[in-house]
Parts: structure tokens; sequence; C-alpha cells
């Protein structure tokens, strides 16, 4: 990898998310990112597909935040949709649309795709591009689907579940990255900062 940085130490890795699901990621591949949450109103921004938009928003949410530093950062910034029938669906309003939500997606396969954003804000230079994988949702029953919404934990995720929580059993297979699908496909990630020339294995703590 011709041009890749090498230096006596990792370079400041900040992640702008607040979710713990990327952070945990991030840190159980060696990595050791400083959080710093965007504040982006994420209903503010549309694209025209769901995959377009999920890298929109991780772009909007890493903006945010490298424009606070001005140092050697490198910013990440993620953002997850669940693409159902054409439809970009993020976290459900209330527990009502996480029902609904589950009803139509049991038995049937949709797409998450999590938007990816690296920014160095040393350079000023900023790549980005979208991971997809396929779920293939079981066909947990009405007294399950209002046990899990019961739970809290399908109102604060994309898609109203997780491959790493109480609907992992309710989740038949997926098609693609693993990670992906819990917030980060740390794979795009190596790539998006190769293409900055930097190696992932630099930034190991």
């Amino acid at each position: 990898m011709a041009g890749m940085t090498t230096s006596s130490g990792p370079r400041p890795l900040v992640l702008a998310s607040a979710s713990p699901a990327r952070l945990a990621l991030l840190r159980n591949a060696g990595l050791a990112p400083r959080v710093i949450v965007s504040g982006v109103d994420e209903d503010a921004i549309s694209a025209p597909t769901p995959g377009e938009l999920a890298r929109v928003l991780a772009e909007a949410k890493a903006e945010a935040v490298a424009g606070q530093l001005a140092g050697g950062e490198l910013v990440v910034g993620c953002d997850s949709v669940l693409e159902l029938d054409g439809e970009a669906l993020g976290k459900p309003a209330d527990a009502e649309e996480a029902i609904a939500r589950w009803k139509s997606m049991r038995g049937r396969a949709g797409v998450l795709q999590t938007g990816h954003c690296v920014i160095d804000v040393a350079a000023g230079a900023r790549v980005s591009a979208t991971a997809s994988t396929t779920v293939r949702f079981g066909t947990p029953d009405d007294a399950e689907v209002a046990a899990y919404v019961a739970s809290g934990e399908p109102l604060h995720v994309a898609g109203a579940f997780t491959l790493d929580g109480r609907s992992a059993p309710f989740i038949e297979g997926i098609e693609g990255d693993h990670g992906n699908v819990i917030g980060l496909s740390l794979p795009l990630l190596r790539r998006l900062l190769a293409d900055l020339g930097v190696r992932i294995t630099d930034l190991w703590v």
C-alpha cells in the first residue's frame, strides 16, 4: 500500500455517533475512539434512495463534528436505515409504530443500509460509502412482538431490531457483513481509511 502513513503512535480517532454498539465494534477491533455526538437533525435531511440517505446522514454527522476540531483527528460518522419496499425505515417513533413495523417485517427480507463517512481533519479530505446487508426476518407471533416492543429496545435502533440484542432470536439469517447490521462495517471502514492513506492497524492501541 504505497503512500500509507506510518507513525510512532495512533492518530486520534473520533466517533460522531452516540451508538454504544458502534463504539463497542470499534473497541473490539483494537481502536479507542473519542465520542462526540453530532447533534444533526436527521429529519431535516432527505435523499432519493435509502442507501443514499444513509450516506448523506453519515456525511452530515461527520462534517458537524469535524467542524468542531482543528487537530489531526480522523472523524468517523455512520447512520443506518432499513430498506423495506423501497422505503427507508429508521428508529420507530413509538411502541405502536414498532409493533406495526415488526408485523410487516416478519417472514420477509429487508436491506440494512449503513452510510459511512471518514474525514481527515488535518488534510481536509473526506471519503464516504454505504454498506448493504440483507436481513431475513423470522416469524415471531403477536405475543413475542409485543414482549419485544415492551422491552423498549426497538425504539432505539434503526429498523426496530438489532443482531446483538433481544431481537436476535427473530432474525433467521443475513447476507453480508454482520457488523454492518449492528451499525458499522469494519471492512468498509478499513477501505475508506486506506483511501485517505491510513492503515487501520496504525490506529490500534
